[in-house]
């Protein structure tokens, strides 16, 4: 009877949480439903507004479409951010928005790239020719904050705020010493020397090849930054780069000094200042909005009949379906066919912010742009990164537009094979035994060491897929194979130097990729359509709940280790046939 008590009550308590958990996931979803609704809505521009342009949140290709974004969830101080999409038209509809008067930049540390960033200044730089005013304020500027900054018409400093102006270094890491610890044998094949993506698996530091064009690069990157601040600031770039190489603005006076800050001040005084420039009085309250509720308002695609497709090809190039976040084959595909076959859409943009990935996938995407351009004219316009996999799919568009900074080129393929022997035979006593019909038929096995005929074969592959690789370039490059290789095999190039050497056409930004679209095809009026389709909301949220509440969770228990975690996870990840970017730099 007591065994019979037991299970009964065992049975309730499943039951009773079953319920609860039921009970939890329906209110969530229905709470995620008002607040889709609620964030969905238009928001009223009062007169006399300021607009309130909060950057430390992620800027990314496109905004997400959350319906759970104002919930308070685990990990929702990670807002899902503003999509430069939208926030390139909302700060060119506020430039005549009577109703907005100045824009109050608050950035402390921006997340995005470089090229972004330049994207989002040069918006903000053709807003101030409104003759509205910018006010930017920081209680601490990182150097991308300062960049984004400069541009303001008066950037105030908290008095005991701080501005962080250094230089800009950039640290790799190696994981050689850790894989012979645990006996793990990284049996890697490339082609190209620069291809470099394989060297933290094999040294312990940076080759002279490596070093190299990560030394060209952040120095290029460096080197736009200076000149950019230059002038919007209006002072020698010399000095700007004296000023970071001695480490002059150690004390929130030295910026004032140097002339990099306009004065030190407390947000109280921003705030009446502020008032004054839209109009209010000192008993009246600020009118605002934020540039995420006034990008809602802003739903105008153009007009007319015809249209620009811009496809978004952002993140890592996998086959199968990806997602918002991630290149699949399949789902960019299938965009690129639509816009091909809907008469409607006159001309293509390819949107490319990726640093490469499967080889076989980026062939598949680089054959439907091939079939697109036959049939009407297709732009590719750059971001952050578009190197190896991700210039394979955009170097055969009619035109292709840069940012100075972006990092692209990466011409060339590499092959890693692990061999965990060591690690399952001599630290785990697990052992490995079978039978085959040929010599072959385990090629790639990871239980032991490649053979010297396996290796040959392998790179046969791989001088294969490059050589196809070079030939797709010179094709769409309309150059020579020979020069083609002798400007790839692995070497990353940053933009300005992109379109020195061939790879790139023009320096210009995105909306410049739009209008040269439009003007290829000849249309003066037209409606500007964004593809893939962004995945159901809903869908997406509940596949990725469980993966935000687990990277809170990791990120909190690894702290600034988090980064190597996920690195290490990209070895695993690494494995096959790669047309990747040789190192994934963070510029300091």
């Amino acid at each position: 009877m007591r065994e019979f008590f037991k299970y009964l009550f065992a049975s309730m308590l499943g039951f009773f949480l079953s319920m609860v958990i039921i009970f939890i996931i329906c209110f969530v979803i229905f709470v995620g439903a008002i607040s889709s609704i609620d964030s969905d809505k238009t928001v009223v521009v009062s007169n006399n507004s300021v607009l309130f342009l909060n950057l430390d949140q992620p800027i990314t290709e496109r905004t997400p479409k959350n319906p759970f974004g104002n919930l308070p969830i685990v990990g929702s101080e990670e807002k899902d951010g503003i999509g430069l999409n939208d926030f390139l038209k909302a700060v060119q509809k506020a430039k005549t928005d009577d109703n907005i008067k100045c824009i109050y930049l608050n950035v402390s540390s921006p997340n995005a790239g470089y090229a972004t960033l330049r994207e989002v200044r040069n918006a903000l730089i053709d807003f101030k020719k409104s003759h509205k005013k910018i006010i930017a304020y920081s209680e601490v500027y990182t150097q991308g904050a300062y960049y984004l900054a400069s541009v303001a018409d008066k950037v105030y400093l908290n008095p005991e705020g701080a501005l962080e102006f250094k230089g800009f270094s950039s640290e790799l890491t190696f994981f050689k010493g850790t894989l012979e610890k645990v006996g793990v044998e990284m049996q890697v094949i490339r082609v190209g020397n620069y291809k470099s993506a394989v060297e933290p698996f094999i040294l312990d530091k940076m080759s002279d090849y490596n070093r190299k064009q990560v030394t060209a690069y952040v120095g290029g990157l460096y080197n736009t930054f200076l000149s950019d601040i230059a002038q919007s600031r209006n002072i020698e770039k010399d000095s700007l780069y004296s000023i970071a190489d001695n480490y002059k603005v150690q004390q929130p006076q030295d910026a004032v000094n140097f002339k990099m800050i306009d004065a030190l001040k407390y947000k109280d005084q921003i705030l009446e200042e502020l008032k004054g420039l839209s109009g209010r009085t000192r008993g009246e309250n600020i009118r605002s909005v934020s540039i995420n509720d006034y990008a809602k308002n802003n739903t105008d695609t153009g007009e007319g009949k015809d249209k620009v497709a811009v496809i978004y090809a952002n993140g890592e190039i996998n086959g199968g379906e990806g997602s918002d976040n991630q290149i699949g084959s399949e789902r960019i595909s299938r965009a690129i066919r639509k816009a091909r076959l809907d008469d409607d859409i006159k001309a293509v943009v390819l949107r490319v912010n990726s640093p490469g990935g499967s080889a076989l996938a980026s062939d598949v995407i680089w054959r439907e742009i091939v079939l697109t351009k036959k049939e009407k004219p297709v732009i590719a316009s750059f971001g952050d990164v578009a190197a190896s996999g991700g210039y394979y799919i955009g170097c055969a568009a009619d035109s292709i537009f840069v940012q100075p900074n972006t990092i692209t080129g990466s011409i060339g393929v590499f092959g890693i094979i692990p061999n965990f022997q060591n690690l399952m035979t001599n630290k785990l006593g697990i052992t490995f035994d079978g039978v085959k019909t040929g010599k072959y038929a385990d090629i790639m096995a990871t239980n032991r060491p490649m053979t010297a005929g396996e290796r040959f074969i392998i790179q046969n592959e791989l001088n294969r897929i490059y050589s196809g690789f070079v030939s797709r370039v010179a094709d769409g490059r309309k150059k020579s194979k020979a020069y083609i290789d002798s400007i790839g095999g692995g070497h990353v190039w940053i933009g300005t130097d992109a379109v020195q050497i061939g790879l790139a056409d023009r320096i210009g930004s995105f909306n410049d990729a739009v209008k040269a679209a439009a003007k290829k095809a000849k249309l003066t009026k037209y409606k500007v359509v964004e593809y893939p389709d962004v995945i159901d909301p809903w869908k997406s949220l509940m596949d990725e709940g469980t993966d935000k509440v687990k990277t809170y969770y990791t990120k909190q228990e690894l702290g600034d280790n988090y980064m190597l975690y996920q690195q290490m996870k990209k070895v695993i990840a690494s494995s096959g046939i790669q047309a990747r970017m040789p190192f994934e730099a963070v510029i300091k």
